[in-house]
């Protein structure tokens, strides 16, 4: 069996699948990275999951805050799978070696995020992704079944019929393009990363797995929710994490007001992103903010309130952050901050085990829409969203590998992408710079698609999108295949050109305000019309959409208010 990626749900699926097979079968990860440079390492603040019920926290509570964070958007089956199997992942990783933050007793320690009635997200000061990533990669290197393909990059998924046959990668090293032949499959390259140009996520962050399922026939399902996490930092856009705000910090604006106290009275800093992040567009627009000598607008995020020694000891990487790329220190000054391209609540489709309509194929981590962050995903679930599905998956394809014979790919679509890489980006010289048509690009994303949403500005963006693609004739200009990086941010560019046209469409096409989707010329949230998940095909002339009903078990919508 094949993973394609190799972040928090790659590793924890290959060590599954490992676990599962005993031995009986061969486990290839295939990684555009060496998996350390994986952007899970860049994970920073906290792992959600109840641990202890003596201050009242509950399986229900943590389901409950995070189908309420959702918009009522997540499907609830999976959302109260999620939360039963995600302790039994902290203590796994304790198993493997995870250097886990301790309470003064001995105990895990955990710390409030956003939209969290309890503090559950589990921390190893403010390192979580790379401590856990490291635990992860030491413990899939004690498994003799599982095979490193670093520096791979995947480019076609395949098919025979409504099989699962394996995938297409490129050796960086050598530019040969292998045919990694599978009985089954995991999908867990991450999520869209790099749409956007003020973006927390690392440049190679791109949305290759979503490109690659959409065009194997795999639908993508809500990708209208995109979360912009409030503290980017300026003008890096490097990620403040929430815990600096779950340790005690605030926001505050050029009146030096603790602004979030209008916009959610109970929780104030620790609402959920979604409405921090309109929060603060809408003090900036509206005259509180600052900005730049460059013109950049931001606000200000005030650490100096948290005692000095807790700060250096808890959030010591986000002082680091501020002293290199800020020449800031947050012990004694405020941080620049705006709300920053973070995370992507829509994915590939999947049902509640992670399987895609694609039999042998699943699917784990970012990359995927099981739905269980609906329309708004709360800090500290993703990671523990990430181990539990990694978990899940690699037993499920394990098992299937084990049952099922392998089958062979089409012979033309392996030739049809030799010609495309072969024959046709490594042709003739591009007429443009790849790299300034991605900028273009970026420049629509953040001017038409991002926190405020409306439609004229939609369409607008929309006809550029489309225009650029028409226009452009992606090629490369380093005609070499030894490590030709050129060609591979290339192919990824071709792949973020279909993503954020189905992101504006899915946009356009939902005619309501939920969750991180906001539209200002519906502000409402329409449960009457709107209480279904998107489903966007690819077809021959473009794009079709399909729906999905939303599963409630247990909590009705309500109104969401903090």
């Amino acid at each position: 069996m094949v993973v394609i990626g190799s972040g928090l749900a790659g590793l924890r699926a290959a060590i599954e699948a490992a676990r599962v097979a005993k031995g009986k079968i061969s486990v290839a990860v295939v990684t555009k990275t060496q998996p350390m440079r994986s952007h899970s390492v860049s994970a920073e603040g906290g792992t959600a999951a109840v641990l202890y019920t003596e201050g009242g926290d509950s399986l229900e509570s943590h389901m409950w805050d995070t189908v309420k964070g959702s918009d009522f958007l997540a499907d609830q089956d999976v959302v109260e799978r999620y939360v039963s199997l995600a302790p039994q992942e902290i203590i796994q990783l304790e198993h493997w070696g995870m250097p886990w933050a301790r309470r003064k007793d001995g105990k895990i320690a955990q710390r409030f995020f956003g939209g969290q009635s309890y503090p559950r997200a589990c921390y190893a000061e403010d390192k979580v992704g790379f401590y856990e990533m490291s635990t992860l990669y030491d413990t899939c290197l004690r498994y003799d079944e599982i095979t490193f393909y670093d520096e791979w990059y995947m480019t076609k998924i395949l098919r025979r019929g409504d099989r699962f046959a394996g995938v297409v990668a490129m050796n960086l090293k050598t530019g040969e393009l292998t045919l990694f032949k599978a009985k089954a499959g995991i999908l867990a390259t991450g999520g869209a990363g790099r749409l956007y140009s003020f973006a927390t996520f690392g440049h190679s962050s791109t949305p290759d797995g979503y490109a690659a399922a959409l065009r194997a026939g795999i639908p993508l399902k809500d990708m209208e929710f995109v979360q912009f996490h409030p503290t980017g930092l300026v003008p890096s856009g490097i990620l403040i994490t929430e815990a600096s705000r779950g340790e005690g910090g605030i926001l505050r604006n050029s009146k030096g007001e603790r602004f979030m106290e209008r916009y959610a009275p109970k929780a104030k800093d620790l609402a959920p992103r979604d409405i921090i992040a309109r929060a603060m567009v809408t003090e900036i627009s509206e005259g509180r903010g600052f900005k730049t000598e460059e013109g950049e607008d931001y606000l200000l995020l005030d650490l100096t309130i948290i005692e000095p020694e807790v700060l250096k000891k808890r959030l010591t990487s986000i002082r680091e952050i501020c002293l290199t790329h800020a020449g800031i220190d947050p012990v004694n000054e405020a941080i620049p901050v705006r709300p920053v391209a973070h995370y992507y609540m829509g994915g590939v489709d999947a049902d509640k085990d992670g399987a895609t309509l694609l039999k042998g194929l699943w699917t784990a981590g970012e990359v995927s829409c099981n739905s269980m962050n609906g329309a708004n995903r709360l800090g500290s679930n993703s990671t523990s969203e990430c181990l539990v599905w990694g978990r899940i998956t690699g037993e499920q394809a394990a098992h299937f590998a084990l049952t099922h014979q392998p089958v062979e790919p089409e012979k033309s679509d392996v030739e049809a992408e030799e010609k495309k890489i072969y024959d046709f980006l490594l042709g003739p010289a591009p007429r443009v710079n790849p790299y300034d048509v991605k900028k273009d690009l970026q420049k629509i994303m953040e001017g038409h698609f991002h926190v405020f949403r409306e439609k004229s500005s939609m369409e607008e963006g929309l006809r550029r999108l489309r225009g650029l693609k028409r226009q452009v004739e992606l090629g490369v200009e380093d005609k070499s295949r030894y490590y030709n990086t050129n060609l591979m941010n290339v192919l990824e560019i071709d792949c973020m050109f279909d993503v954020c046209e189905v992101i504006g469409a899915s946009a356009l096409h939902r005619s309501e305000s939920r969750g991180a989707h906001f539209r200002v010329d519906f502000p409402q949230r329409d449960d009457d019309n709107w209480l279904i998940h998107t489903l966007v095909h690819r077809v021959v002339d473009g794009y079709e959409f399909g729906y999905k009903p939303v599963v409630i078990t247990k909590f009705k919508p309500a109104e969401r208010t903090y």
